[in-house]
């Protein structure tokens, strides 16, 4: 049985706002694919990998996805099948991708490097009837857990494995390698879906221990992609080097999505490693996209970063995590043009900075509201507040997603009226420009991802001696952000060390990046009236850079 979820309903007037300014038509994901990879066949398309490089055409890559399209439809997968991958950035994540979508099928990218739990969670809640995995990524193993998967999900019918060539290949029981799929006939158009149905599901963490299922549609998702055309950064004649993992919704539409659209050559590498991002850029003469800030600073702060590289980075758009001020100043100072947009997965691009602004917007605001987009600022009550004036960022727009998988959770977040509330704090000045100055979601967002704090709580309070525990973000100078655990241990037991809490959440699935970076140990919390926790004590706390207790400071990776 095909899932079936409630999609938030546009007002009238809205809708016939946003086709009057051309972001909305009936075209929908399939068809727009159709057109545009037909018309890019020719350009380039590499990945850079040390173990699953390729390089041929866009158009060598469609054809590989439209003969996916066909293995699908022969299977009976179609308009509203739920197809789910975890893939890396390698050729058979857009194989995988456009061929599903050619199909009609919703897509469920899943970041590769989520873990047991989170997967899951995401393929039960989803309803997937595919899956489309790696055997291995690094240490990930991704076919230890599909015999839970399938007994946890029954729907689950196909699950296709790509072979990493690390070793013997390996075969969970009714699984099939990938490419026995690209042995099928391909498919001669795009499927027919209705564009109002739901086109991809992104599931991210937030202020809820499980991630959310967050949906858009054929038309809030094209209607993204048409407003990223109009604010893309100038690439100075250079193609872009796609890092961020293309499950998630900056690579997705930044690596897969975009480069079709705008007509550039496609680049993308499997694992941000900064020398051999370096090297890349001066190989393939390519310039850095934008996305998290430690896409940038960890490039600026690679040893063999010099002026060969720094001639190649010339304008960066930032964005899915704090951007320090330090930061933007540096760009600044080395020459490059740095400009911050504002976002979510559930409104992807609510503002952005333009490379024409004035320096000062540019560098420490999150710049105007996209195209069509409206942004209002609410005080307690739901007031709406003057410029100057900080308070919830409540954010409408074409692109803006039309509801969470759980109903519950789209009707606490959207109202009538089409207003999502952000849950950011941030401040709109008289000349229109936004500045995020805080969150009031309990989200620590480390290098571009989401970090659910209740999820890490979750696991934690179960560990043996552990009495209370919470979670906050630390400022980070090259992620942003990483997470801080904060434990008060119960009498006369000893405080656990950073290494085997770090233990404890392998154990129990939770993914590597999800894990604190920090510990500190409590007597006790200040609280509310109501026996609240005050996070924001502990985040002032991290912020004013206190000394770590001896033995508990930050452990690396």
């Amino acid at each position: 049985m095909r899932p079936s979820w409630p999609v938030r309903a546009t007002g009238t007037d809205l809708a016939a706002s946003y086709r009057e300014l051309g972001l909305w038509d009936d075209t929908t994901l399939p068809s727009a694919l159709a057109t545009h990879l037909a018309g890019r066949a020719d350009l380039p398309f590499r990945i850079w990998s040390s173990g699953q490089a390729y390089s041929g055409t866009i158009g060598d890559v469609a054809a590989a996805a439209r003969r996916l399209a066909g293995a699908l439809a022969a299977r009976g997968v179609g308009s509203g099948d739920v197809v789910a991958f975890q893939l890396p950035n390698w050729v058979e994540a857009a194989v995988t991708f456009w061929g599903a979508a050619l199909a009609g099928a919703v897509l469920v990218p899943i970041v590769h490097i989520y873990g047991p739990k989170e997967v899951g969670y995401v393929l039960e809640h989803s309803g997937a009837r595919v899956l489309v995995t790696a055997d291995r990524f690094g240490h990930l193993d991704y076919l230890a857990p599909l015999g839970d998967h399938r007994r946890r999900c029954p729907q689950l019918e196909l699950v296709a494995v790509v072979s990493s060539g690390t070793g013997t290949e390996r075969l969970p029981d009714a699984s099939l390698p990938f490419r026995e799929l690209l042995d099928a006939a391909a498919v001669e158009g795009p499927a027919a879906v209705d564009p109002d149905q739901v086109a991809v599901i992104g599931f991210t963490s937030g202020t809820t221990a499980d991630p959310k299922g967050v949906m858009h549609s054929h038309r809030s998702l094209l209607a993204e992609l048409r407003q990223l055309v109009q604010m893309q950064a100038p690439s100075g004649g250079r193609p872009r080097l796609m890092g961020s993992p293309v499950c998630h919704a900056t690579g997705m539409l930044g690596g897969l999505l975009m480069p079709v659209v705008h007509g550039e050559p496609l680049h993308l590498i499997d694992r941000w490693d900064p020398g051999a991002v370096l090297s890349a850029l001066v190989e393939g003469d390519l310039t850095a996209a934008g996305g998290a800030t430690y896409f940038l600073t960890s490039l600026l702060d690679a040893a063999d970063f010099g002026p060969e590289h720094l001639a190649r980075i010339t304008h960066v758009t930032l964005g899915g995590a704090p951007i320090p001020a330090a930061v933007a100043d540096r760009a600044h100072g080395l020459g490059i043009s740095l400009a911050r947009a504002y976002g979510s997965t559930e409104h992807p691009s609510i503002s952005g900075g333009r490379h024409d602004d004035p320096v000062d917007k540019r560098l420490h605001t999150d710049g105007r509201p996209m195209p069509a987009v409206e942004v209002r600022i609410v005080g307690t009550g739901g007031r709406s507040l003057p410029s100057g004036h900080p308070g919830e960022i409540h954010s409408r727009g074409p692109d803006l997603f039309v509801g969470y998988t759980d109903p519950k959770l789209t009707d606490g977040a959207t109202d009538a009226a089409g207003w999502y509330a952000t849950g950011d704090v941030g401040v709109l000045d008289d000349e229109g420009y936004l500045t995020i100055t805080d969150r009031l979601n309990d989200v620590i967002i480390r290098g571009g991802e989401n970090v659910s704090a209740a999820e890490v709580e979750e696991l934690l309070a179960r560990m043996p001696g552990v009495a209370e525990v919470a979670v906050v973000a630390a400022p980070d100078r090259r992620l942003g952000e990483h997470a801080c655990a904060f434990l008060r241990v119960l009498p006369d037991r000893a405080p656990p060390e950073l290494e085997a809490v770090r233990r404890h959440l392998a154990g129990a699935g939770l993914a590597r990046q999800k894990w604190p970076e920090e510990l500190r140990v409590v007597d006790d919390f200040q609280r509310t009236a109501s026996g609240k926790v005050k996070k924001f004590v502990l985040r002032d706390q991290l912020r004013r850079a206190e000394p770590f207790p001896p033995d508990l400071s930050r452990s690396e990776d």
